[in-house]
């Protein structure tokens, strides 16, 4: 069917699409849109999501940091480039957990005093070999797939800090569901990092947008600042300047 090819033009085009962008494309209700998404994904063509469909599995699963860190390692390198930026002199910052926000350690180099503090033992460690960055180091029980810390230790912590700014990693970025990742516990911490920082940036390659994973972090609508790669599509970018978010592409 003609409509079913153009679907997949689109998708192929945009990674993910809406149904109420779809209607208006092809001039169809929502209950044929719906009809012809399931049709299509029974077929092994694609993914429905809620509202819309993806060209890949939406779903986003727990990997371990190791495996993280092989994949969009130059998309990775050149966010955190672009985010290193916004750190100022005398700065005092949050930093989660995440190969994207490790990449942004790594990229730090201050002139003057920074206090970090981080949930992450590997980014703790990257940033402990620079005699002018203090280093906070949250408590609580190890998470061996992602060498972070979670639970009650690392809150209680953060209900007596305050940082300029927060540079979170995600799982899934979603248009409707907002930041995931795959663990709840880290999800919990994340809300509590938030509230203790005043703005939020989260680091992003592509391959994260259209997807949600497990643990919702919070709404799109609570993100200050994305950063990420070229590679998503204009039209994902445009909903979610929508919703009030700057976007930064890297060049």
């Amino acid at each position: 069917m003609k409509r079913h090819q153009l679907i997949l033009d689109r998708l192929n085009q945009e990674k993910h699409i809406e149904v109420s962008d779809l209607c208006i494309f092809l001039n169809v209700s929502a209950v044929t849109i719906r009809k012809d998404l399931k049709l299509l994904e029974g077929k092994g063509l694609l993914f429905r999501t809620h509202g819309g469909a993806s060209l890949k599995n939406p779903y986003a699963n727990d990997r371990s940091v190791i495996e993280k860190e092989k994949i969009f390692i130059t998309e990775k390198s050149d966010i955190a480039q672009t985010a290193a930026e916004l750190i100022l002199d005398n700065d005092s910052i949050l930093i989660a957990s995440g190969t994207t926000v490790q990449a942004l350690a790594k990229a730090i180099n201050p002139d003057n005093v920074l206090m970090v503090v981080t949930s992450s033992l590997n980014i703790a460690m990257e940033l402990s070999i620079h005699k002018n960055i203090r280093v906070l180091q949250l408590g609580g029980f190890v998470r061996q797939s992602s060498f972070s810390v979670t639970g009650d230790h690392a809150v209680q912590i953060l209900e007596n800090v305050s940082c300029s700014k927060l540079f979170i990693g995600v799982d899934g970025i979603d248009l409707e569901y907002g930041l995931t990742t795959s663990n709840l516990e880290e999800a919990a911490l994340n809300q509590k990092m938030m509230a203790s920082a005043n703005k939020l940036i989260v680091l992003a390659d592509s391959s994260k947008f259209g997807k949600r994973s497990f643990a919702k972090i919070c709404p799109l609508s609570r993100v200050d600042l994305l950063i990420t790669d070229s590679g998503v599509s204009p039209q994902m970018l445009k909903k979610i300047e929508e919703k009030g978010v700057t976007v930064k592409i890297t060049s």
